[in-house]
């Protein structure tokens, strides 16, 4: 994240006769100026006393409001630099989608590098307390990035009588490649966890260690049955977040 020459500083209506709070209307205006492009990642706000005095605004009201961007995870207090923009984490539903997919539909670019292919049986795989299978299995490894950041390590075991190129992994989700050779999806069986990166993982993903990370193992089959896909993926817990909605 680049840090900008000078803090940025913002025009900013705000509303005294509106009930909507003063905090509210600012952190909706910082919050557009994110979205919008006057504020990118790395950008840094002026200080507390400067925006207040500037808006006429209690610092109390400005703390508030920039708290509630920090708790977004758009904004970031740091000691000796201030406050900063930072890029807003993925945030993914709990559905049968591709990453690849989900970043282009939010607006970022997707991309892609593969890291090891490998064949093998399940048990030579080590994967065969997941999948009991007798057929041969392909191992695919990828980087998937978002905007040129490192995102997430994606691990997965497919039969190997599907025919994946390079190309095909590196431009398209894996999901969109396998329904371009005729797999209907029919269910899939999800877990989601969380631990430590590993120092490979802390490299490839850019962390610096300790260092967090969102996993999943995803089970999918198709609609005869038929296995089609394990995954085991990591994401970077400091850019992704796994969104679910509840109905009551």
């Amino acid at each position: 994240m680049t840090v900008a020459s000078g803090p940025v500083e913002l025009d900013v209506d705000l509303d005294r006769s509106s009930p909507v709070p003063l905090y509210h209307q600012l952190a909706i205006a910082l919050e557009q100026a994110v979205h919008d492009g006057r504020l990118r990642p790395g950008d840094r706000l002026e200080n507390e006393l400067a925006m207040t005095t500037r808006l006429g605004l209690a610092r109390p009201t400005a703390r508030q409001a920039i708290q509630e961007l920090v708790k977004k995870g758009m904004l970031v207090r740091k000691r000796g630099v201030g406050t900063q923009v930072v890029t807003p984490p993925i945030r993914r539903a709990v559905k049968l989608s591709s990453l690849h997919d989900d970043l282009a539909l939010s607006g970022r670019t997707p991309s892609t590098a593969l890291l090891e292919r490998a064949g093998g049986t399940a048990e030579e795989l080590g994967v065969d307390d997941a999948v009991d299978l007798t057929e041969p299995l392909t191992r695919i490894r990828r980087l998937r990035m978002a905007d040129g950041e490192p995102l997430a390590i994606m691990t997965n075991y497919l039969p190997a009588r599907f025919r994946l190129s390079d190309e095909d992994l590196a431009e398209r989700g894996l999901y969109a490649a396998l329904r371009s050779q005729g797999v209907v999806f029919a269910i899939a069986h999800q877990t989601i966890g969380a631990r430590l990166v590993s120092t490979e993982e802390a490299e490839l993903l850019g962390e610096a260690e300790p260092a967090a990370c969102v996993t999943m193992e995803r089970l999918v089959y198709d609609d005869t049955g038929r296995f089609v896909e394990l995954g085991r993926h990591i994401y970077r817990a400091s850019h992704y977040t796994v969104q679910t909605s509840l109905v009551v």
